[in-house]
């Protein structure tokens, strides 16, 4: 099963030639999962030629403009495609009324369901086949959440030898033992799932932090994270403006993921202070901390394999 994200807007603030603004598409095999939506969404989309139209989520960490300014055409685009599926928007307090203003002042024609639900953090949020998604909370200048997307523990490897040696033939009781029903063997014995699979083996998690600042608690939140897309939008040098206007610097990213233990860390969210040349100060700061960072850029992508 294959599990990907996109990066389709990397800026904060204001969009700028080539950086639009955040936004991050996860792919789960047939799910597509939108983490905020700034200006330049569908433009990216469009590049990408990602199926925008099969987006079953989309989960707002805060209503910013720069967050939330691409929604509006995301929900009108979608109309024009027979949806017959419900889209679902999850964010903190004023989501719903941004959403249902947004569709009254356009005069939007949508002719799909939409789903808002506002969330208080920390909570569960999305659920579906083997994963589930998660809020929790972070502090900015108004209500703001990371998302963490995690997948349940796999099954361990089948044995087909144990199995053999068991006198389980090879067929349909395969297949139960491998979904963890105990099946009579040909001796008339009882065989176990666990007699013939190994032990379980983990999903993967991906983690979505912007906007806030920095707090000890997140790194507890995105721990284990095979990737953590994290806003890294000052350099050091002006820590003192992060603080004030409530957002990190590349290094306090850089001692969550390292404190977390996660595989790789993406910055994202950065200021239009610097120029793409500039971002560079930004990724060798982090690095010092935590070497697995990369600088995103819009529409990069990375895969998120498993790890055994």
């Amino acid at each position: 099963m294959n599990m990907e994200a996109f990066i389709l807007g990397c800026g904060g603030m204001m969009p700028l030639p080539y950086r639009h603004l955040t936004s991050v598409l996860l792919r789960r095999d047939g799910d597509l999962f939108l983490f905020d939506g700034g200006e330049g969404t569908q433009v990216s989309l469009r590049r990408l030629n990602l199926k925008w139209k099969k987006i079953d989520a989309i989960f707002v960490s805060h209503t910013h403009a720069d967050h939330v300014t691409g929604l509006p055409g995301i929900l009108m685009l979608s109309a024009q495609v027979d949806r017959k599926e419900p889209l679902y928007i999850y964010g903190p307090p004023k989501i719903a009324e941004y959403i249902e203003t947004s569709r009254k002042v356009l005069d939007m024609y949508i002719n799909y369901p939409i789903v808002v639900k506002e969330i208080t953090a920390p909570c569960v949020v999305h659920e579906g086949d083997g994963f589930y998604i998660r809020a929790f909370p972070l502090e900015h200048t108004k209500t703001c959440v990371g998302y963490t997307l995690e997948e349940l523990d796999r099954p361990g490897q089948f044995d087909p030898e144990k199995a053999r040696e068991l006198h389980v033939p090879c067929g349909p009781l395969w297949s139960r033992l491998q979904s963890g029903e105990p099946v009579t063997a040909d001796d008339g014995s009882t065989v176990q799932p666990e007699q013939v699979m190994g032990p379980k083996r983990s999903g993967r998690k991906f983690s979505y932090v912007t906007d806030t600042l920095y707090l000890p608690s997140i790194a507890g939140e995105v721990r284990g994270s095979d990737l953590l897309i994290c806003e890294g939008m000052f350099m050091q040098d002006v820590a003192d403006q992060a603080r004030e206007k409530k957002h990190m610097t590349a290094s306090q990213a850089a001692s969550i993921a390292r404190d977390a233990g996660v595989r790789q860390m993406g910055l994202i969210h950065y200021s239009p202070r610097y120029t793409d040349k500039e971002l560079s100060g930004l990724l060798e700061e982090a690095q010092k901390v935590f070497p697995e960072t990369v600088l995103t850029r819009d529409r990069m992508h990375f895969e998120i394999p498993y790890i055994d």
